[in-house]
């Protein structure tokens, strides 16, 4: 892993969608000393308070035509975290997920097309659903097991033609398992933040099936990085991984979170979930020769510094 260096934006206007939640709110903080950052968030899962107070709130739904005309006039570079991002309750609402996920992007980057913004589109690994094999570049075949998965798939496909068709700056960035202070623990987090609170409670960590599933886990800090340095490039592919490409199995990372925590929680198995991907790594090579992205934080380190925050 490398040492961190900053990434030059500097006097642009700003949007970021999803500006107040977890990976969002993190991006803002890095814009905000040099940009006129707005923020559009409906705070259905971030907080106001997760927003700098130079930036500009606006709080509203990305869904409605008036609010993103507002958001987007005069805009230089469209960073788009906001959706709805719970794998889970996608089985539940395709319909909402599809509105949420596509609909709003295309509404989006009709606003970019409008004001020549460049556009930065949050995707996931998900579009990838269950590898034939690791690492995962970006050719590889794209199945996704969810309507979430199917949902970034699609809205990266319009960010893709925008890309080639209006001569637009966009680019879809796939993360991979993303962790860090702040990220909001509960019954559809991330398994990192799930397994931090189980261990600093001093309660059983629980691991899906036999935990020899990989996840490649990569630190918000980086994910910022991998957008600042897509806002910034001319002429690149228009979609990249953003992960840390190494992979843990997930009985592995109880065993960190316990080790780093000092818990002496049990490390329990229950029943494997249904459709569970077996294994997940990001292959870099692309956002590295094209973007000069490279992650900077271990799982050790990044689990340290999470729970020194947390405890």
């Amino acid at each position: 892993m490398s040492d961190e260096s900053p990434v030059a934006i500097s006097g642009q206007c700003v949007l970021v969608t999803g500006g107040a939640g977890f990976i969002g709110s993190n991006i803002v903080e890095a814009l905000v000393p040099e940009n006129d950052v707005r923020v559009l968030d409906n705070l259905s899962s971030g907080a106001r308070s997760n927003v700098p107070p130079s930036a500009t709130f606006i709080e509203g739904d990305i869904r409605d035509d008036a609010t993103l005309r507002d958001a987007t006039e005069g805009i230089d570079i469209i960073f788009h975290q906001a959706g709805q991002i719970n794998v889970e309750r996608s089985f539940e609402t395709p319909e909402l997920t599809h509105e949420v996920n596509v609909a709003a992007t295309v509404k989006l980057l009709e606003c970019a097309r409008r004001e020549s913004a460049r556009f930065v589109f949050a995707s996931s690994a998900a579009v990838y659903g269950h590898p034939e094999s690791i690492p995962l570049s970006e050719s590889a075949p794209t199945e996704p097991t969810s309507p979430y998965g199917a949902s970034k798939l699609a809205a990266e496909q319009y960010v893709r033609l925008y890309d080639d068709l209006y001569d637009l700056q966009a680019v879809s960035l796939r993360y991979f398992n993303v962790y860090g202070a702040g990220q909001v623990s509960g019954d559809y987090s991330a398994v990192i933040s799930v397994f931090v609170d189980q261990a600093l409670n001093g309660d059983p960590i629980t691991v899906d099936g036999d935990g020899s599933q990989t996840r490649d886990f990569v630190h918000v800090r980086d994910v910022v990085r991998a957008n600042l340095l897509a806002g910034a490039a001319d002429d690149c592919d228009a979609v990249f991984n953003v992960g840390s490409g190494e992979s843990h199995s997930i009985l592995e990372l109880a065993k960190i979170v316990r080790s780093v925590a000092g818990s002496e929680s049990e490390i329990v198995h229950r029943r494997e979930r249904t459709g569970d991907i077996s294994d997940s790594e990001a292959d870099l090579a692309a956002i590295r020769s094209q973007l000069g992205y490279e992650p900077t934080i271990s799982i050790e380190s990044g689990m340290e510094e999470l729970i020194t925050a947390l405890g």
